[in-house]
């Protein structure tokens, strides 16, 4: 569970009664399919002929660019969680990030889904002792491919989400 009970009002719309512009929004999705396409090769690696993870990614971006509806990218977002299902470790958690990121123009809070599910992939990619370093890097990685017009909003969210989203964001 990566949503809260609790809304923050900068994280909805302001057409859904918050105070998210479009232009962050988009920022939000961006930054989310990023995270997302960092780890991607995870995925990949396990099941290089199923492209519903990347799908996810680039729906993600079309919803951005104004060339696909919400509907769709979120459908798309669904499909490359479908994909992750028969899946373990570091590819599972790869495909939930691209669906979280295509999900993001549904509900923009799915941005912490994908950064968080990319942080988990990342930590199961390699040895049990070089997990907890290796998240904290890819952290660190997603801080830096941040826009400043949304850091701190995202900073502020992960502090307040960092439990339900399996404290990944403790940098």
């Amino acid at each position: 569970m990566i949503l809260p009970a609790v809304r923050d009002p900068r994280l909805v719309t302001i057409r859904r009664g918050g105070t998210l512009t479009t232009e962050d929004h988009h920022r939000l999705a961006l930054w989310a399919a990023t995270c997302a396409e960092h780890v991607l090769p995870l995925f990949e690696a396990v099941r290089a002929e199923d492209a519903r993870p990347r799908e996810a990614v680039a729906a993600a971006r079309a919803w951005v660019a104004g060339d696909l509806p919400m509907m769709a990218a979120r459908a798309a977002g669904g499909h490359a969680m479908g994909a992750a299902r028969d899946l373990t470790d570091a590819a599972r958690h790869a495909a939930y990030s691209a669906g979280q990121a295509a999900c993001v123009a549904h509900v923009a809070e799915h941005d912490l889904g994908a950064a968080a599910y990319a942080i988990k992939a990342v930590r199961a990619s390699v040895a049990e002792a070089d997990a907890e370093v290796a998240g904290r890097l890819e952290c660190r990685w997603q801080h830096d491919q941040l826009p400043d017009a949304i850091r701190q909003l995202v900073l502020e969210d992960q502090r307040r989400r960092n439990e339900i989203c399996w404290s990944v964001f403790d940098v």
